[in-house]
């Protein structure tokens, strides 16, 4: 599904990055809130043109759904704790 986005994207001459974490959110009146969503920002600000950047945390969720990752290290991200190991959603 990522891919489809970026070469959707790159159709209409648009070259798009994108972070994606999963995690537990919290309702707080209208808005969701938690660490989980403020997570992915930090995690597409570190992708190229074109790339899709996801946690260790999506990786492992998604085992055995046929997705393939290449490594890009871990990384501190900015506002979240910690240091994170990231991967790229491969081609093909």
């Amino acid at each position: 599904m990522p891919a489809r986005i970026v070469e959707g994207a790159a159709e209409l001459d648009l070259r798009v990055r994108a972070g994606v974490h999963a995690g537990e959110c919290e309702r707080v009146g209208e808005k969701i809130s938690g660490i989980a969503v403020v997570t992915g920002a930090p995690i597409s600000s570190l992708a190229g043109p074109g790339e899709v950047l996801v946690s260790s945390t999506v990786k492992d969720l998604v085992a055995g759904s046929g997705f393939a990752f290449e490594e890009r290290g871990e990384h501190e991200l900015k506002c979240v704790p910690g240091r994170w190991r990231l991967y790229a959603v491969a081609d093909g």
